[in-house]
Protein backbone atom coordinates (compact mmCIF):
# COMPACT_ATOMS: atom_id res chain seq x y z
CA UNK A 1 0.00 0.00 0.00
CA UNK A 2 2.82 2.41 0.85
CA UNK A 3 4.37 1.75 -2.54
CA UNK A 4 1.08 2.55 -4.30
CA UNK A 5 0.70 5.80 -2.35
CA UNK A 6 4.31 6.69 -3.15
CA UNK A 7 3.65 6.09 -6.87
CA UNK A 8 0.45 8.17 -6.82
CA UNK A 9 2.23 11.02 -5.04
CA UNK A 10 5.16 10.70 -7.44
CA UNK A 11 2.87 11.04 -10.43
CA UNK A 12 1.04 13.96 -8.81
CA UNK A 13 4.25 15.84 -7.92
CA UNK A 14 5.63 15.26 -11.43
CA UNK A 15 2.42 16.42 -13.09
CA UNK A 16 2.14 19.57 -10.98
CA UNK A 17 5.85 20.25 -11.46
CA UNK A 18 5.44 20.11 -15.23
CA UNK A 19 2.44 22.43 -15.00
CA UNK A 20 4.81 25.04 -13.51
CA UNK A 21 6.40 25.24 -16.96
CA UNK A 22 3.32 24.78 -19.11
CA UNK A 23 1.18 27.31 -17.18
CA UNK A 24 3.87 29.43 -15.55
CA UNK A 25 1.67 32.55 -15.39
CA UNK A 26 -0.97 30.71 -13.31
CA UNK A 27 1.64 29.82 -10.71
CA UNK A 28 3.33 33.24 -10.81
CA UNK A 29 -0.02 34.80 -9.91
CA UNK A 30 -0.20 32.92 -6.58
CA UNK A 31 3.32 33.83 -5.43
CA UNK A 32 2.78 36.35 -2.61
CA UNK A 33 3.29 39.97 -3.67
CA UNK A 34 6.03 40.54 -1.10
CA UNK A 35 8.34 37.94 -2.70
CA UNK A 36 10.77 38.99 -5.44
CA UNK A 37 11.74 36.92 -8.50
CA UNK A 38 8.32 35.32 -8.92
CA UNK A 39 9.07 33.62 -12.23
CA UNK A 40 12.31 32.19 -10.84
CA UNK A 41 10.45 30.91 -7.78
CA UNK A 42 7.91 29.17 -10.01
CA UNK A 43 10.61 27.57 -12.16
CA UNK A 44 12.66 26.41 -9.15
CA UNK A 45 9.62 24.97 -7.36
CA UNK A 46 8.59 23.23 -10.59
CA UNK A 47 12.00 21.60 -10.87
CA UNK A 48 11.90 20.56 -7.21
CA UNK A 49 8.44 19.03 -7.62
CA UNK A 50 9.56 17.09 -10.70
CA UNK A 51 12.62 15.76 -8.84
CA UNK A 52 10.47 14.74 -5.86
CA UNK A 53 8.01 13.08 -8.20
CA UNK A 54 10.69 11.06 -9.95
CA UNK A 55 12.27 10.01 -6.67
CA UNK A 56 8.90 8.92 -5.27
CA UNK A 57 8.22 6.85 -8.39
CA UNK A 58 11.58 5.05 -8.56
CA UNK A 59 12.06 4.06 -4.94
CA UNK A 60 10.53 4.02 -1.50
CA UNK A 61 11.26 7.43 0.09
CA UNK A 62 14.02 7.71 2.65
CA UNK A 63 13.70 9.77 5.81
CA UNK A 64 15.79 12.46 4.13
CA UNK A 65 13.39 12.65 1.16
CA UNK A 66 10.35 12.73 3.46
CA UNK A 67 11.93 15.59 5.41
CA UNK A 68 12.76 17.47 2.21
CA UNK A 69 9.22 17.08 0.84
CA UNK A 70 7.71 18.16 4.18
CA UNK A 71 9.96 21.23 4.30
CA UNK A 72 9.10 22.06 0.69
CA UNK A 73 5.36 21.81 1.38
CA UNK A 74 5.80 24.15 4.35
CA UNK A 75 7.83 26.55 2.20
CA UNK A 76 5.13 26.83 -0.47
CA UNK A 77 2.32 27.09 2.09
CA UNK A 78 2.35 30.93 1.98
CA UNK A 79 1.31 30.74 -1.69
CA UNK A 80 -1.76 28.72 -0.66
CA UNK A 81 -2.60 31.25 2.05
CA UNK A 82 -2.12 34.13 -0.41
CA UNK A 83 -4.33 32.39 -2.96
CA UNK A 84 -7.10 31.88 -0.39
CA UNK A 85 -6.89 35.41 1.04
CA UNK A 86 -6.93 37.03 -2.40
CA UNK A 87 -9.42 34.47 -3.75
CA UNK A 88 -7.28 33.91 -6.81
CA UNK A 89 -8.46 31.51 -9.51
CA UNK A 90 -6.79 28.16 -10.04
CA UNK A 91 -5.72 28.61 -13.64
CA UNK A 92 -8.86 29.71 -15.45
CA UNK A 93 -11.20 28.23 -12.83
CA UNK A 94 -12.63 30.43 -10.10
CA UNK A 95 -12.99 28.40 -6.93
CA UNK A 96 -15.33 28.98 -4.03
CA UNK A 97 -13.60 30.67 -1.08
CA UNK A 98 -14.37 27.68 1.15
CA UNK A 99 -12.52 25.38 -1.28
CA UNK A 100 -9.52 27.71 -1.28
CA UNK A 101 -9.47 27.68 2.52
CA UNK A 102 -10.06 23.91 2.67
CA UNK A 103 -6.82 23.47 0.72
CA UNK A 104 -4.87 24.90 3.67
CA UNK A 105 -5.34 22.05 6.17
CA UNK A 106 -5.05 19.58 3.29
CA UNK A 107 -1.40 20.64 2.99
CA UNK A 108 -0.75 19.33 6.51
CA UNK A 109 -2.63 16.12 5.75
CA UNK A 110 -0.37 15.68 2.73
CA UNK A 111 2.69 16.16 4.95
CA UNK A 112 1.33 13.59 7.43
CA UNK A 113 0.80 11.01 4.68
CA UNK A 114 4.28 11.64 3.26
CA UNK A 115 5.79 11.15 6.72
CA UNK A 116 4.07 7.73 6.99
CA UNK A 117 5.44 6.37 3.71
Amino acid sequence: MKRLISLVFGIAFSFVGLLHFKNESNFTRIVPAYLPFKKTAVIVTGIIECVFGILLMVKQPTTCLKNAISAFLCAVFPANIYMARKQLPLGDKTLSPWILYLRLPMQFLLIAVIRKL
